[in-house]
């Protein structure tokens, strides 16, 4: 087999464009087309070594995808108000790293619908999309609310996924597409649903805060599957340092064997070699 690339993988890169998202590994400061390796033999191989995505030491497990435990436990990045912004501190004088608070959490976000495994709820920053949705493998997706702060999106969020989920069944991910929703719809229910709540986060906050978008038409996203597995099978590159098989699809960031399935952004300060 030929060798493609080597070094600490990242989750793929993946740009909208039509017919089809266009995928790239990225290993180190290389990248190495996806798209053209399907209907092909393709094997990844794990070199034993993991280096933290930050500060590049050597670490014998992955903490928050891709960092040591040291980094895990003192970067912002890694602080649970991460996985719950609604939970943010920084107004309390306890950030981690205000510098980097103020560069990606006080910043525009978006909230969003979207429907991958289903129709679900989700958050991320405004310079994050289309992005967001095709790391999640949603075939639909349609931004509802624009906010100043990654604070005021979880709470925002939260405030919806009380109507909607905010996960995606990575199972159904990849079993098929999912069936096509009317998201205008979707959206204009949770508004009406959720206008007491919606309010008094708008009331808070000010109403420049927290803007409902409304005159945003939703987007269809295709992927490059050629045929969905029959039975879920989950390579790990743990137990086994090597998957192979011919590669029959991407979406999100899982690529689709004949033999199994992985999530690439798991693996994510892995040292990876990719051979065709």
């Amino acid at each position: 087999m030929i060798e493609l690339g080597r070094g600490s993988i990242s989750k793929m890169t993946a740009r909208l464009e039509q017919p089809v998202v266009q995928y790239a590994f990225r290993l180190g400061d290389v990248e190495v087309p996806v798209n053209p390796l399907l209907g092909k033999t393709v094997r990844l191989e794990y070199l034993g070594a993991i280096h933290c995505t930050h500060c590049g030491r050597k670490t014998k497990t992955s903490f928050s995808q891709g960092y040591c435990y040291p980094c895990m436990t003192r970067l912002a990045q890694c602080d649970t108000c991460i996985m719950s912004p609604e939970r943010c501190h920084y107004e309390h004088g306890t950030c981690r790293d205000p510098a980097w608070g103020e560069q990606f959490c006080m910043t525009d976000h978006v909230v969003y619908l979207a429907n991958s495994s289903g129709i679900k709820v989700g958050i991320t920053r405004a310079t994050q999309l289309p992005t967001r949705w095709l790391d999640q493998g949603a075939s639909q997706a349609l931004p509802i609310v624009r906010v100043a702060t990654r604070q005021q999106s979880g709470l925002v969020e939260d405030l919806f996924r009380s109507q909607v989920a905010d996960r995606t069944n990575w199972r159904a991910l990849l079993k098929g597409n999912a069936e096509a929703v009317d998201l205008v719809a979707v959206r204009e229910q949770l508004f009406d649903s959720c206008s007491e709540g919606f309010k008094g986060l708008q009331d808070r906050f000010g109403l420049q805060a927290i803007q409902p978008l409304t005159d945003v038409e939703p987007i269809e996203i295709s992927y490059p599957v050629e045929a969905y597995p029959s039975k879920i099978v989950s390579f790990n590159l743990d137990k086994n340092p090597v998957a192979e098989g011919t590669l029959l699809g991407i979406k999100g960031q899982y690529l689709i064997f004949d033999t199994g399935v992985i999530n690439i952004r798991k693996y994510t300060a892995y040292q990876l070699a990719v051979h065709q």
